[in-house]
């Protein structure tokens, strides 16, 4: 089941701004166990991350696998959205269910620019 929330970050509809001014929930999941913040992070949709982060989102929220959305970020890959994430403070350092950091992800997945940047 999702919330009012998520389907606009799947789709990167910034208009995301109303439903968070209400008393929406950030940090909810979906049948998924994906918050609306790793939806906007899997869809590349920046603008929803950075209204998201500014209203709250958690960065550490993790789905059934552990995975944080820095660690969606880092396999994408999206610059831009791994350094907005790790201004909000996102765990570089956080561990999947396999004990693999973003980083290590980004290894894995052979993301080499991501690697570079990550380090």
């Amino acid at each position: 089941s999702r919330t009012p929330l998520h389907l606009p970050c799947e789709n990167g509809h910034t208009d995301v701004r109303f439903p968070t001014r209400n008393t929406c929930q950030l940090n909810t999941h979906d049948s998924f166990k994906k918050s609306p913040l790793m939806k906007a992070v899997e869809h590349q949709h920046r603008d929803c991350v950075a209204i998201l982060l500014e209203h709250g989102a958690n960065p550490g929220f993790k789905d059934p696998c552990g995975n944080t959305a820095l660690h969606l970020a880092a396999i994408i890959p999206s610059e831009s959205v791994v350094e907005l994430l790790l201004e909000h403070n996102a765990d570089i350092d956080a561990q999947n269910m396999l004990g693999y950091t973003p980083l290590a992800m980004a290894i894995v997945e052979r993301c080499d620019d991501m690697v570079k940047f990550l380090l």
